[in-house]
C-alpha cells in the first residue's frame, strides 16, 4: 500500500474519534464556550466496515493511553480527552459544536504496510466532523469525512444546579461517510461496499462540562 492510501486510511479511521468533543475551531469567542474535562470517546465499528477492514487486510491497534475493546459486541477504541471546549447543547444535541484533543493514536496494519496516527485533533460544526492528525509523522488534515447523528444518541446529564460543572454523556451516534469521503475512498480503493446512508460505527462520549462564566 502506498504512503498515499495509509494516510487517506488513517485519517479516515482517525475523524469519527473526534465527534463528540470537536467543533469551530475557529470561532473567535472562546468565553461563550464551556470546557471538557475528565472526558474519554470511544469509536465502535460496526460488522459492514469490519468486513471492509478484513478485506483490505487491515487490523486496527491502539497506541497508548488509548486502549482496545474487543467483546460480544465487536471492536473499539476508546480515547482519553485531553481537552475540549465547546457547547454540548444539551436541549438541542444536534446543534453541538466545539474543538478538542484525544490523546493515544491508532496503528493500521495491512500486509503491505503499516500508519500510526496520532495527534487527533478536530471540529464538529452542523453534525459534521472535519478536523486533522498526524500519520507517519506528516500532518494529514481531513473534511467533512463523516456525518454525525447526534439526534439518534441517548443524551444523559447529571442533575445539578444552573451554571455548575456536570456529567454528560451520550451514547451510540452513529456516523456516516459524507459524499466527500466516499469520493476519496472510491478513487483509492475502488467501489465501496457501503453509502452515504451506511453507519459505519457509533460513538459515545463522556465527560465533565463547565459552562463558560457568565
Amino acid at each position: 500500500m502506498s504512503t498515499n492510501r495509509r494516510t487517506v486510511l488513517g485519517a479516515a479511521l482517525a475523524a469519527p474519534l473526534l465527534a463528540q468533543f470537536t467543533g469551530a475551531a475557529s470561532a473567535a469567542a472562546d468565553e461563550k464556550w464551556g470546557t471538557i474535562s475528565e472526558g474519554w470517546v470511544e469509536v465502535r465499528w460496526t460488522e459492514r466496515a469490519q468486513a471492509e477492514l478484513d478485506r483490505l487486510g487491515v487490523v486496527v491497534e491502539a497506541v497508548a493511553p488509548a486502549e482496545l475493546v474487543k467483546d460480544s459486541s465487536g471492536s473499539a477504541v476508546r480515547f482519553p480527552v485531553r481537552s475540549g471546549k465547546g457547547d454540548p447543547s444539551l436541549k438541542s444535541p444536534p446543534k453541538a459544536e466545539g474543538d478538542g484533543v484525544l490523546d493515544g493514536g491508532i496503528a493500521v496494519r495491512t500486509p503491505t504496510g503499516n500508519a500510526r496516527v496520532v495527534n487527533l485533533q478536530g471540529v464538529l460544526r452542523d453534525g459534521l466532523a472535519s478536523g486533522k492528525c498526524v500519520v507517519n509523522g506528516v500532518e494529514v488534515g481531513h473534511h467533512s469525512v463523516f456525518r454525525c447523528a447526534v439526534s439518534e444518541g441517548l443524551l444523559t446529564t447529571d442533575d445539578v444546579p444552573v451554571g455548575r460543572p456536570l456529567k454528560v454523556r451520550i451514547n451510540k451516534v452513529p456516523l456516516h461517510p459524507t459524499p466527500e469521503a466516499l469520493e476519496v475512498y472510491t478513487a483509492t480503493f475502488g467501489t465501496p461496499a457501503f453509502t452515504a446512508e451506511t453507519v459505519l460505527a457509533h460513538v459515545t462520549a463522556e465527560g465533565v462540562y463547565t459552562p463558560p462564566k457568565k
